[in-house]
């Protein structure tokens, strides 16, 4: 995330380390079908994480039994540090995002929604792969070019299958074609590989797509939705907001009935994961969106919002990763226990 853009969502410091949790992910998910009981340190049943679903008529999303803050209750357990596995089993036993990394899609996205089916419960994924990816910041990167992309995209697809999964599409790319962070050069591919991407995924029978439409803090209503026209959303079962961002849940919901209102009353889910105490408001307003202080995760993520216009509540970042090398955080996407604890002691 670069300074310009205050109001940007935090995609980009998320990713560094999402490459290797998200195939984590699909590994636990394989030994959860496996019937293993570790959680690929040997099996050791000390400190194997345990966490329970949530009830499935608030909350039908898969919580994954071997995530980061799952791993990191099952070490402070075996520590004897009641303490801090208390705050972190607050993170761990609710439902947050997987994001599908760029190599096996197909199998990595088999083994999410495989091991969520076994639970009786929908697949959460975020795709984040579309190129020139992020602009060539702290996330640069993405597909080769929009054949390598329609690709992955279908692997994916195949590997969701007929098993039900919500997918949160491409965070960030549309918002970078509204504020000219992407190429002009690149925009006409771009819009056409989203639009591409929600009609092959709308294939699979039992999938629902949200396209990205970034922050309350980002861009104006009027300024976007001409473009989620352009990108497919009539095709799309609605649109995401606040995807790492830290607005609160009120405004995203006055925002999101703004723009819904302009593109045919879409639905739309909003990210709750840590906008418990809103957006920082001190030190270098170009650093507010990197790890900053005092934050706190919100709603609980639940279908059950009460607004038939917001279709639910979602951890889609996952809370107590790093924003990036920034007051005194690991490289971005990076698990940081002491920012979980963090996140999950602050007082709303």
């Amino acid at each position: 995330m670069y300074g310009s853009y205050t109001g940007r969502s935090r995609t980009r410091r998320r990713m560094a380390g999402l490459r290797t949790t998200g195939t984590a992910a699909a590994l636990g998910a394989a030994l959860l079908l496996a019937g293993c009981s570790g959680h690929g340190d040997g099996g050791d049943k000390k400190s194997a994480p345990t966490v329970e679903q949530q009830p499935k008529d608030k909350d039908p999303y898969w919580v994954n039994p071997d995530g980061n803050a799952a791993r990191q209750v099952a070490a402070y357990t075996e520590d004897g540090d009641d303490e801090k596995a208390a705050l972190i089993r607050k993170i761990a036993q609710q439902p947050v995002g997987e994001w599908v990394t760029p190599d096996n899609p197909e199998s990595q996205v088999r083994g999410i929604t495989e091991a969520a089916a076994a639970a009786d419960r929908d697949a959460l994924l975020v795709l984040y792969n579309v190129p020139h990816r992020d602009c060539g910041q702290f996330s640069k990167g993405g597909a080769a070019d929009g054949n390598a992309y329609r690709a992955w995209l279908d692997g994916v697809a195949q590997g969701i299958g007929d098993r039900s999964a919500t997918v949160i599409l491409e965070p960030d790319a549309l918002l970078h074609l509204v504020d000219g962070c992407t190429p002009q050069e690149f925009h006409e591919e771009r819009y056409d590989l989203l639009k591409g991407a929600i009609g092959r995924l709308k294939q699979q029978p039992a999938t629902k797509v949200y396209l990205d439409a970034g922050n309350a803090g980002w861009q104006s209503p009027d300024a976007l939705y001409q473009p989620l026209q352009r990108a497919g959303i009539a095709e799309a079962d609605g649109f995401s907001l606040n995807v790492s961002n830290f607005q609160t849940t009120a405004v995203s919901t006055e925002f999101g009935k703004k723009l819904s209102e302009k593109i045919g009353n879409k639905p739309f889910v909003i990210d709750t994961s840590r906008n418990g105490n809103g957006p920082y408001t001190g030190g270098d307003p170009a650093e507010s969106w990197c790890n900053p202080p005092g934050r706190a995760l919100g709603e609980a993520p639940t279908t059950q919002t009460g607004d038939e216009l917001v279709d639910a509540y979602l951890w889609i970042k996952r809370p107590g990763e790093s924003d990036g090398d920034c007051k005194g955080g690991p490289k971005a996407g990076d698990w940081w226990p002491e920012y979980a604890l963090g996140l999950a002691g602050t007082t709303k």
